[in-house]
């Protein structure tokens, strides 16, 4: 009796783990592959779709690559192909998805026509007659493609996945829900900016964008040169209202100089906001070894021996030509006209 309650219970423990182990491997089994079906729907949902953008996407065939909510590239390497290429959209533009592709681990969106330039399918159409052939309608060969592209990869395949979640993995770089461009762009700074924009107050670290957004575009502006630095002023209001001058070098905000109605002055210089970039250009200090020069080789400049300034051999002038002219003070500035 007792060897058979032994056997049951043995029984009953190796049906449950069982049971614990087929769950087990459902729970770890890897998602299905995109249907047929899911990919038609992905490519008719998102294809000419309106977004506000949440990163900067630069001009070129080099996009953005996004994997696990990381945009690739970012940083100093994302600001050099801004720089080198241009911008095709900042955070806060508006852009259309122009073209939707699903590959084997990714799905490419290009917004505002893509990085290539692609001809219509009625700018392909050709008329031929007696005089020869053309197409209906010209295309423009020197127009040059101004969109871009973000490539979204996913772990060794496309899987099964819905509208809403294609949405949340796409949203460190699109929009779909904001409803201006403000809105767009308050949820790509940092809080402290979001803030004064919303209060229309410039901080001293900001940058050109984040001032428009919070002053709009200055009704003057004033360019100058303090201590070999050149800077750019834009002036906010007109007396008997405040008036600020918000001053930039480069990209930066360096210096905020409020007056007041009463005559009171406010000068803020101390950075209020740290973008984690540097934005004002550094001014090179080192000549290189290869630059140009006009020395003969072994010759010295003046200033490169200060204790010896009359070291360099001075330039030769010109002398006048041999002439048998009795008149000695002969010159060029003197000589008659030839007719």
């Amino acid at each position: 009796m007792l060897s058979f309650q032994v056997y049951g219970a043995c029984f009953r423990l190796l049906t449950v783990l069982s049971l614990f182990s087929v769950l087990a491997l459902a729970g770890n089994s890897a998602p299905p592959k995109i249907s047929k079906q899911t990919r038609e729907e992905v490519i008719h949902v998102f294809n000419e779709q309106l977004v506000y953008i949440r990163a900067s996407f630069p001009m070129g065939k080099t996009g953005l690559r996004l994997r696990n909510g990381t945009v690739t590239p970012s940083g100093p390497e994302l600001q050099r192909l801004m720089a080198l290429w241009g911008p095709a959209a900042k955070p806060g533009d508006r852009a259309r998805i122009s073209d939707v592709t699903i590959k084997d681990d990714h799905i490419r969106f290009e917004i505002n026509g893509g990085p290539v330039k692609k001809q219509k399918w009625y700018q392909r159409i050709e008329i031929a007659g007696a005089g020869g052939g053309g197409p209906i309608v010209p295309s423009d060969a020197s127009a040059n493609a101004r969109g871009s592209f973000v490539d979204l990869y996913f772990d060794k395949y496309v899987p099964e996945l819905t509208g809403p979640e294609l949405k949340e993995l796409l949203r460190p770089v699109f929009d779909f829900d904001a409803k201006s461009p403000l809105e767009a762009y308050l949820e790509t700074v940092p809080p402290q900016v979001k803030e004064a924009i919303k209060n229309h107050h410039v901080l001293v670290g900001m940058n050109r964008e984040m001032v428009i957004y919070a002053k709009g575009r200055p009704p003057k502006k004033v360019r100058e040169t303090a201590n070999e630095v050149e800077y750019e002023e834009w002036i906010y209001g007109t007396p008997p209202q405040d008036v600020d001058f918000v001053r930039f070098v480069g990209d930066e905000v360096m210096r905020v100089e409020t007056m007041k109605v009463d005559g009171q002055k406010i000068v803020r210089v101390d950075k209020e906001v740290d973008l984690g970039a540097p934005t004002v250009a550094k001014k090179q200090e080192d000549r290189p070894a290869n630059a140009p020069t006009l020395r003969r080789p072994g010759e010295e400049m003046p200033e490169s021996n200060p204790a010896n300034p009359s070291s360099a051999p001075p330039m030769d002038r010109p002398q006048p030509p041999p002439s048998n002219d009795p008149n000695p003070n002969w010159s060029s500035s003197t000589a008659p006209a030839m007719e």
